[in-house]
């Protein structure tokens, strides 16, 4: 299996697995639920997914919201949220 033996990772983890073909038109997902395997497919029509530009990296990790917006068409590359601010008192 891809996972186990090119990534070096468990494909029972609970993670989920996420791959995209070289046009980037096409995102597969791969996680394992209790007793099997769940492949899930999403092709786009007219656009292409904004992935991940690091070519040397074999994996990157992301949140499920960050998830969500790579399948909204975000570019996450460029995806700059507000600043954290810290406050210790107010006026």
């Amino acid at each position: 299996m891809l996972v186990a033996q090119e990534l070096g990772l468990s494909p029972f983890a609970s993670a989920l697995y996420v791959f995209t073909n070289r046009r980037h038109t096409q995102l597969k997902a791969l996680y394992w639920h209790r007793n099997g395997f769940c492949l899930w497919q999403k092709r786009l029509e007219a656009d292409k997914f904004a992935w991940p530009v690091d070519q040397k990296a074999a994996t990157a990790s992301c949140s499920l919201q960050e998830f969500g917006w790579l399948l909204e068409g975000f570019d996450l590359s460029k995806n700059i949220p507000h600043k954290t601010l810290n406050f210790e008192r107010f006026s």
